[in-house]
């Protein structure tokens, strides 16, 4: 699977474009619909992944949508449990505490997980905004703590990191 990160928006939002074979998904297309556009290419997109609403995430999702003809999966119309959308498959792990409606895409074949504003290098996402709780975080950080080590987090902002090295470094984890 190919990975590609697109920094869009005035608050360099991490979209990403993952790719198998001819076919393409979009996680959370925040901005800059011309760019990402470019970005795929002659790609077939299969669906549109929001890890949450916040605006930066969204920002370029009815262009999106409107130009490929696709559909988005979030929060509300996922539940915690694995999905195929050809060639792709993955789990969805709700993980509230920035928002309430918070999710994770774990690619278990290939390692991987889209985290959104859940975990970063370092530290984790914002809780004082609404619909955050410190609370919820800290229980969704022990749920992904039960993970194995060998997972590659992929934010919506910032450096990759894995799993192994915020469970060593992470001093919220």
């Amino acid at each position: 699977m190919k990975i590609e990160k697109v920094i869009v928006g005035d608050l360099e939002e991490n979209c990403y474009i993952i790719s198998k074979e001819n076919s393409c998904l979009i996680i959370d297309p925040g901005a800059e619909f011309e760019k990402i556009k470019e970005t795929i290419n002659k790609r077939k997109v299969v669906g549109v992944l929001l890890t949450h609403h916040h605006f930066d995430h969204v920002g370029a999702l009815k262009e999106i949508l409107d130009f490929y003809q696709t559909q988005f999966y979030d929060f509300n119309t996922l539940k915690e449990k694995e999905y195929t959308i050809d060639p792709f498959t993955f789990e969805v792990i709700y993980n509230p505490g920035h928002t309430k409606d918070s999710i994770s895409f774990y690619f278990k074949k290939e390692k991987l997980m889209f985290v959104g504003d859940f975990i970063f290098l370092n530290s984790i996402g914002r809780c004082d905004l609404e619909g955050g709780s410190f609370k919820e975080m800290q229980e969704s950080i022990e749920k992904i703590k039960a993970l194995k080590d060998d997972i590659t987090l992929y934010p919506g902002h910032g450096s990759k990191t894995t799993l192994e090295y915020e469970k060593r470094s992470n001093s919220f984890f």
